[in-house]
């Protein structure tokens, strides 16, 4: 199914769709008319939060304006409506008499009271009449309907303005061809609707499907006839996806690409729990209540059974069967949106992909279990940031192509892009930040790498070792992992004889040279280890906190130095001149989990986001 046509049947699917022929405005005010035309009241209808946000009203389908002047029915911004604006209003005037004189044409003939009451007012309301207190300066450049004196509802609202409004659709209707998205004869849409909401678009919104140069055009056809999509459909596509983006339940952001997620089932209440499974695995965590927060509980809970093996038939079964997925990141371009990505399959496959995932970027036996989104994993691709005291992470540079390609790959469950591990790496020498993470990153894109190519090392019975690097492993022979596990104790040696708060450790300054060129590196480590904080230790002198007295300093000096002689040792030819950048992911492993796993030995509790300093 084409994205157009899923995004059709979402559409039928929302329960308070809005109508054929309509569209849902911010409007600001409303002006109060009696039958005479006068105006009696000009009614807020903004919230009364900070923001004051216009009120989100259903009114006739709002035109598209290119470079012409098109004003709205029986509604409009106020340049339109009064003919009064706030900024410089080059032509403020030309856009109040077209509206003037369209509606002069649209309403010519009505017998409707409420019709009849805006022509009065049309013909005698001049500009130099917008003044307080009848008038508030507010009102100007916000959007503006009207109501008749004493009734509840908008004028275009009545029966005769509904009638009035369809028989005008009708009238400007193009000759009826097939549409591509419902196969059926119908209207072809000359221009689409704006899509609104987007990051980084224009505000007054962008084009999905538009021919605006000559170049984008064939067979002598213009504008819409060049991929002829019905009225009906062109309006359903742009309603649904309006409505997922100002939907904070089924958007999220992705980089530069902002993200919507919907599923398709016959049974709505299927649809909706699948939305918040898919919600909950994209990174949307809500804010809501106890409700919700019970809610993702449950679903992190079968999350997690996921991981460990179980398949979601046995789990949910009727969320494995008849439920489609669909995920679409969009991304501003000039007047227009780019497709950054879409994704459309079963929900199961998203589930049986997504727990793939998890399995690879898990840890065991480095602190409790962290649950790692998709959003997350992205936004530890940009440069991180200390503020108030919390590491954050600049999402404006979030590589594009690589944030697209990332959930491509999770979704998939394909191979994760090349420049993964070489954009973590450099980010890591950078911003001086190994979290678990980017290491959970790290490990996953080498065991998916490993998996892919049949270079996963074996167990002793000769299965496959699939939850290889998961945990720490004294065992592995791997020589990047263990000289990675050799820097982790020359730096608790370090940090055991000098205490934690000296100005900068050998992580800070040597990490990135320790794991790229190991040969240069690592001899020179050894030497200062051995000469200086093991000495310290042997002597019984210790500055850590958790030493009690100099026995203790001199028997974490023989433990120390014997785990770094044994390892050291091992390498017989010494380490390796240069390490490749799979190697060097190897290595930031080793030296992670060497570091975590022995919290009780030296009292370290992981932090969240743990900074390495400053390399020199």
């Amino acid at each position: 199914m084409s994205l157009l046509a899923s995004l059709v049947r979402a559409y039928e699917r929302l329960p308070d769709k809005t109508p054929y022929g309509y569209s849902t405005e911010k409007i600001g005010f409303c002006v109060v008319l009696t039958p005479e035309g006068a105006v009696t009241e000009v009614m807020d209808l903004r919230d009364s939060n900070k923001k004051r946000s216009p009120a989100p009203v259903q009114v006739p389908q709002a035109v598209k304006r290119t470079m012409g002047l098109a004003p709205n029915f029986l509604w409009d911004k106020s340049a339109y409506v009064l003919g009064v604006t706030g900024g410089a209003g080059k032509r403020t005037a030309e856009e109040h008499a077209k509206f003037s004189s369209r509606h002069q044409e649209w309403l010519a003939g009505t017998e409707d009271e409420g019709l009849r009451a805006l022509l009065r007012f049309l013909d005698t309301w001049q500009p130099e009449d917008f003044r307080p207190p009848l008038w508030p300066e507010e009102a100007q450049d916000q959007n503006i309907v009207f109501r008749l004196l004493g009734e509840r509802s908008f004028l275009h609202d009545r029966p005769a303005a509904v009638a009035l409004w369809a028989r005008i659709g009708a009238e400007g209707a193009s000759a009826p061809r097939i549409c591509l998205v419902s196969g059926q004869s119908a209207p072809i849409a000359r221009l689409h609707p704006s899509i609104k909401g987007v990051w980084g678009a224009q505000s007054s919104g962008a084009s999905l499907v538009s021919f605006n140069l000559d170049s984008f055009t064939s067979y002598g056809h213009e504008q819409g006839d060049n991929a002829p999509i019905s009225e009906a459909s062109a309006f359903a596509y742009t309603t649904a996806l309006n409505r997922f983006l100002a939907d904070k339940d089924h958007r999220l952001q992705i980089g530069d690409s902002s993200t919507v997620f919907w599923a398709d089932a016959a049974d709505a209440t299927l649809a909706e729990e699948a939305e918040a499974w898919g919600s909950f695995m994209l990174g949307n965590r809500s804010t809501s209540g106890a409700t919700e927060a019970l809610a993702e509980t449950r679903i992190k809970a079968n999350l997690q059974r996921l991981r460990d093996g179980r398949t979601l038939s046995e789990i949910e079964p009727s969320l494995a069967l008849g439920v489609r997925f669909h995920v679409l990141g969009l991304a501003p371009n000039a007047a227009r949106l780019s497709v950054r990505f879409y994704w459309e399959d079963s929900f199961g496959t998203f589930a049986h992909h997504y727990a793939e995932w998890m399995r690879d970027v898990a840890l065991d036996g480095v602190g409790p279990p962290r649950d790692i989104s998709i959003r997350n994993a992205v936004l530890r691709t940009a440069p991180a940031q200390e503020k108030n005291g919390h590491i954050a992470f600049d999402s404006d540079h979030v590589s594009p192509l690589l944030s697209g390609e990332l959930l491509r790959a999770i979704l998939t469950g394909g191979r994760f892009p090349r420049s993964l591990l070489s954009q973590l790496l450099m980010r890591i020498r950078s911003d001086h930040l190994l979290d678990r993470v980017r290491l959970s990153l790290i490990k996953a894109v080498i065991l998916r790498d490993m998996r892919r190519e049949g270079r996963l090392p074996p167990r002793p019975d000769g299965t496959v070792m699939e939850d290889y690097l998961m945990r720490p492993d004294p065992d592995d022979p791997n020589p990047a992992r263990r000289l990675g596990r050799l820097f982790a104790l020359i730096e608790r040696a370090q940090l055991t004889a000098l205490g934690d708060d000296i100005n900068a450790t050998v992580t800070d300054k040597f990490l990135g040279a320790a794991a790229a060129t190991p040969g240069r590196v690592f001899p020179g480590l050894i030497r200062g280890a051995r000469e200086h904080h093991l000495k310290r230790l042997r002597n019984g002198h210790a500055d850590a906190k958790w030493i009690r007295d100099a026995d203790h300093a001199r028997a974490v000096a023989r433990g120390l130095e014997r785990e770094i002689g044994v390892l050291w040792a091992s390498f017989t030819e010494g380490a390796p001149s240069q390490h490749s950048t799979e190697e060097q992911g190897l290595f930031l492993v080793g030296y992670y989990q060497e570091k975590y796993a022995r919290r009780a030995e030296a009292e370290t509790d992981q932090p969240e986001a743990a900074e390495t300093g400053s390399e020199e």
